[in-house]
């Protein structure tokens, strides 16, 4: 094969690049310009994104002997530019020097080959660089042939191989889709090796091997190739800056065809002194602008011209046709036009026979929509012609939306005359009435839709008038893309202020997506990022949120922070508004309670609630947070800190903080540690201190025994001791502990209101006496939780005594699994109606029967207090479901 004249071929320019079709593959290899596009391997690796270009998979696959490599990837990835330049290269000398023909097809211009013909006649004169005699060679030899076939996806022929009997024979005269369909399938010259190259689900059957899913341009390539755009470079840094803030965030950014069309128009403008677009929809304004501009035609010129684009998009999306043929562009209009064509479509194959085909998806959407609002006829709603083109178009709406503001059309009216004023208002209700809806609902994706038609209005009133307080946007919007962090930012900016952002199960907040979301955590009252993962430049944008923004809760639980990143928090926490945060199981050591210790201590920290239960920060860490307590600037008053391996060791460091009279302090959970007696006997002795403000104290499940209830007794037998709410659930705390407890409980002025023994081993003296101190008009106790001791009815009839009298104030009870059966019912019954004050009962796990339904529905439809029995999980069958049914306060 003449390599020479293969060169030759591919670096003459055979027509001239267009705004719209990109720059052509002669000019970018000519000028040097090339850039090797990315596979999708550039996201979903570590490696250098070197590593992940399109040229070095495709030498990678053939150099594994792959017989097939299919390149994958939207319209303007780069695959045709990059087929050329593997070419080019192999002619060069470059590479690919183990095979001796190298054959190159695009089937744009093959779908004008209707004639049969053979293999060999398909070398020889579509090809041209091949001499005759050198046929007989290649044949004997097909390990030696590379065919290149472009633009699969654009095949007008059937390639699907059931459909065909493949022939063998290269002199053979067979259909140019037989022939192709025969070739690839290995029956034809086989042991000829394939790189082909198809849109993103083109011809997804026709071919097997080694996929290559091309992505395109990331922001380094997009970086580079506007830089060798651009000769001058601060235009080229303009440029690059005002592009990633508008648009980067689109998918189609990735395109190196877009990126061309991109900086030719910001060229134009930056020329000129002119704004850049704002939006994708200020851009396609700009560039049909531009078009029409160089068309030097009259208005009428102009309308009629757009109108025709618009039936040939139309006829394109409904038929699910991607080109047209001279005849059918003739039927829409176009005669009139034959020179203008080119500057909208492209076209392939010879005059008499062309095909003429949108350059891209984007453009083609958005002249539909021009024509549609230039279109004077009534006959066409536009919730009608959305749901025409619906599941084939994907940006109508969105332009419809840019286009229904006065501001954006003017430009296009300026050259195409007024719009259809009827249509413009017919899409304004429907937005707003959709939106009302859609806001209402619970469903993300279509939240973030209407959020994407506000953002392309660039209309701040008309966000005010669509986002009404009925709006549910404090939905979860976890796992948003980077264009919905764009358009949920810019619809928050709009409103001023946002009540919860919730951002509940992001995998992976990227530093790009936390930037742009900056504004949003500044003016959200709420941020739950509970169960995200946060990269550590994420982080750095909420603590630059939290500084100087109106957060007051910040939920981060489960996020995994670690203590490094915890710390670039904390830069932002020691001055801001916030009031309660919350750290649940964040991977954090003692090593943070030494940042959190100055934030807690900083002058505007504001911080009243903190949650961080399941961090192993120790007994040391827990230290320096105590030494924090003593500062005059904190104002912590809510501390939970379950399972976090706390110990007596650092409890007289919790005592001593709150007997300093500065701290706060109204409520400790140690739920899940191991504070031991001396422990307990620490905090005792705070709770007698008169500075001490402790009024809840949990220690649920912290191994204790019945000898830390005379510390307990002594504190609650204090004068000074202001605990009204005690958990001692899941403790040994037996017979004798209790009956302490239970005395003073006994005593006048005993503070306590919510005390829970739940798994206490408590006995039926002990409920005995629970129900003395109910009814001794002293105690102030609501809400009481004795479940899980086996008491049974006599023990719990105690408590139902002490309900039914008057001297009890009790709204809460729970004797779960306390092993009653149906000869409670007749008292529990009674002591309900005698009730003032009861409001819930925990009845879960027991032995109630059937023969227990009747009583307990009837009691509960005549209560007026009664507001929920939980009686799930005793013996009951399904034939007094309907019955439970009847009252809703009853759950079973």
């Amino acid at each position: 094969m003449d390599k020479d004249s293969v060169l030759t071929h591919f670096l003459k320019a055979k027509t001239m690049s267009t705004l719209l079709g990109g720059e052509l593959p002669v000019s970018v290899t000519n000028n040097k310009k090339y850039i090797s596009p990315l596979t999708s391997e550039a996201q979903a690796t570590d490696r250098n994104v070197e590593d992940a270009s399109l040229d070095g998979a495709i030498h990678t696959a053939l150099c594994d002997n792959s017989r097939s490599v299919i390149l994958v990837g939207p319209e303007g990835s780069g695959k045709t530019t990059a087929l050329e330049k593997l070419v080019v290269d192999w002619a060069k000398g470059e590479h690919l020097q183990n095979f001796s023909y190298v054959f190159h097809f695009r089937f744009r211009e093959l779908n004008s080959i209707n004639d049969m013909l053979s293999l060999e006649t398909l070398m020889l004169h579509h090809h041209g660089h091949i001499p005759p005699e050198s046929m007989p060679l290649l044949l004997q030899k097909p390990e030696d042939v590379l065919f290149v076939f472009d633009d699969l996806d654009q095949c007008k022929q059937n390639l699907d191989p059931s459909v065909h009997t493949f022939c063998s024979d290269p002199s053979q005269a067979a259909s140019l889709s037989c022939l192709v369909a025969s070739l690839l399938h290995g029956s034809l010259l086989k042991g000829a090796t394939f790189v082909v190259a198809t849109r993103t689900g083109g011809c997804p059957n026709v071919v097997t091997g080694t996929q290559v899913e091309v992505l395109g341009f990331l922001k380094p390539q997009r970086e580079a190739y506007i830089n060798g755009f651009f000769t001058d470079p601060a235009a080229a840094t303009k440029a690059r800056m005002h592009m990633e803030r508008t648009l980067g965030f689109y998918d189609i950014c990735t395109s190196p065809r877009f990126c061309w069309t991109v900086c030719s128009v910001y060229k134009s403008l930056i020329d000129v002194g002119a704004d850049l677009p704002e939006t994708l929809s200020q851009l396609y304004v700009d560039i049909l602008v531009h078009l029409i501009q160089t068309l030097s035609m009259t208005e009428a010129c102009n309308r009629e011209l757009v109108l025709s684009l618009g039936k040939m998009a139309s006829h394109c999306f409904l038929e699910q046709h991607s080109s047209c043929t001279k005849e059918e562009i003739d039927s829409f209009g176009f005669q009139q036009f034959p020179t203008s064509v080119g500057a909208f479509l492209q076209v392939d194959g010879p005059s008499d026979r062309s095909i003429f085909t949108f350059y891209s998806q984007l453009m083609q959407e958005f002249l539909l929509v021009v024509s549609f609002f230039l279109d004077k006829s009534k006959s066409e709603s536009v919730e009608k012609m959305l749901e025409k083109h619906k599941g084939r178009a994907k940006f109508l709406d969105v332009f419809m939306s840019a286009l229904s503001q006065p501001v954006q059309r003017r430009p296009l009216e300026n050259l195409l005359g007024e719009m259809n004023s009827d249509r413009i208002a017919d899409f304004k209700s429907w937005f707003k009435s959709s939106s009302e809806m859609t806001l209402k609902g619970w469903y993300k994706d279509k939240h973030h839709h209407c959020f994407h038609l506000l953002y392309q209005a660039q209309n701040e009133s008309l966000v005010r008038e669509i986002i009404t307080p009925s709006a549910q946007i404090g939905i979860s919007y976890g796992d948003l893309s980077l264009q919905d962090c764009v358009t949920l930012n810019y619809v928050v900016t709009c409103l001023g202020e946002m009540e919860e952002l919730n951002l509940y199960r992001t995998m992976n907040l990227t530093e790009e997506e936390a930037e742009r979301l900056a504004s949003t955590m500044s003016l959200s009252h709420k941020i739950k990022l509970s169960d995200c993962c946060l990269s550590p430049g994420a982080v750095r944008h909420v603590a630059s949120a939290l500084s100087g923004g109106l957060t007051k809760e910040l939920d981060l639980s489960q996020s995994h922070l670690g203590d490094k990143k915890f710390k670039i928090l904390c830069v932002g926490l020691r001055d801001c508004k916030l009031q309660k945060l919350k750290l649940v199981m964040c991977k954090l050591t003692e090593a943070s309670c030494e940042d959190l210790a100055s934030v807690l201590t900083s002058d505007t920290s504001q911080l009243c609630v903190l949650d961080m239960s399941l961090n192993q920060i120790g007994d040391k860490g827990f230290t320096n947070l105590c030494k924090a307590l003593h500062g005059h600037h904190c104002k912590l008053q809510d501390i939970q800190l379950q399972n976090c391996g706390l110990t007596a060791a650092s409890m007289e460091a919790l005592s001593a903080a709150l007997c300093s009279g500065q701290s706060e302090l109204r409520k400790v959970n140690l739920m899940h540690n191991m504070t031991g007696l001396s422990g307990v006997e620490a905090l005792c002795k705070s709770l007698q201190h008169p500075l001490c403000k402790v009024q809840s104290l949990n220690f649920f499940d912290n191994e204790l025994t019945g000898e830390c209830c005379p510390h307990l007794m002594e504190a609650l037998m204090s004068e000074h001791c202001s605990l009204s709410e005690l958990d001692l659930s899941v403790n040994k705390l037996g017979q004798e502990g209790a009956l302490l407890l239970c005395k003073a409980l006994s005593r006048p002025g005993c503070p306590m209101e919510k005390l829970k023994l739940t798994r206490c081993e408590l006995t039926q003296p002990v409920f005995k006496e629970l129900g003395s101190v109910l009814r001794n008009g002293t105690s102030k106790l609501k809400s009481l939780s004795v479940g899980m001791s086996k008491v049974g009815d006599q023990g719990v009839k105690h408590l139902w005594d002490a309900v039914a009298h008057p001297n009890c104030l009790l709204e809460e009870l729970d004797v779960e699994m306390t092993c009653l059966t149906d000869a409670s019912t007749e008292d529990l019954c009674a002591a309900i109606r005698a009730s003032k004050t009861l409001k819930s009962l925990e009845l879960r796990n027991n032995s109630l029967t059937n023969a227990s339904v009747p009583a307990l529905v009837q009691v509960m439809q005549d209560s007026e207090n009664m507001l929920e029995m939980n009686v799930k999980y005793n013996d009951f069958g399904e034939e007094v479901f309907d019955l439970l049914d009847e009252c809703e306060k009853i759950r079973y």
